[in-house]
């Protein structure tokens, strides 16, 4: 029985520890990436402002909704193990387009900010992610074992995919 109690204090000394170090990180983050491309910059363009074409690309999504407005911006609801409602904050063709998660129930959100700018002829997308995440615990998980930027390497690799290219995206210069 002793033994017992120990293990579980040992596991609620670990859960404990892990929450005070999730405490100490901050809510907020920004991580940068960028990946460049092969293909010119209004194709690429074309490929990310085609949220219902989501589903044949991106990473988990396996349907895409568009749902009424929001502040004015238009909103669409990916569907998958990761869905989410985005909000379409800033649209700027074929250059600039921010997205902000609009779901406030959600553990984390934030904006993807994807900038496309012409690399000889093809294209160099930087994404940065202005985010926050809510749990102390999952700040842990995600500042030690996901990274910040695990999700946004996963989308830029599928657009090198999509593209028939092989994509390693790397931090902005």
């Amino acid at each position: 029985m002793k033994a017992l109690l120990r293990i579980l204090a040992g596991i609620a000394g670990v859960v404990v520890f892990v929450y005070i170090v999730g405490m100490l990180i901050p809510q907020e983050h920004v991580a940068t990436r960028t990946a460049t491309y092969e293909h010119p910059p209004a194709a690429v363009w074309q490929l990310l402002a085609d949220f219902p074409g989501y589903a044949k690309w991106a990473p988990e999504v396996k349907g895409v909704k568009r749902l009424p407005d929001m502040n004015g911006h238009a909103v669409w609801a990916l569907e998958g193990e990761w869905g989410m409602p985005l909000e379409v904050e800033s649209f700027e063709p074929p250059r600039r387009m921010v997205t902000r998660i609009a779901d406030p129930k959600l553990p984390f959100g934030g904006t993807w900010t994807w900038e496309l700018a012409a690399a000889g002829a093809g294209t160099r997308i930087t994404v940065t992610e202005n985010g926050f995440i809510k749990s102390p615990l999952f700040r842990v998980m995600t500042r030690f074992i996901f990274g910040y930027h695990s999700t946004m390497d996963t989308y830029l690799e599928a657009i090198g995919k999509h593209f028939g290219e092989n994509i390693t995206p790397g931090p902005a210069s």
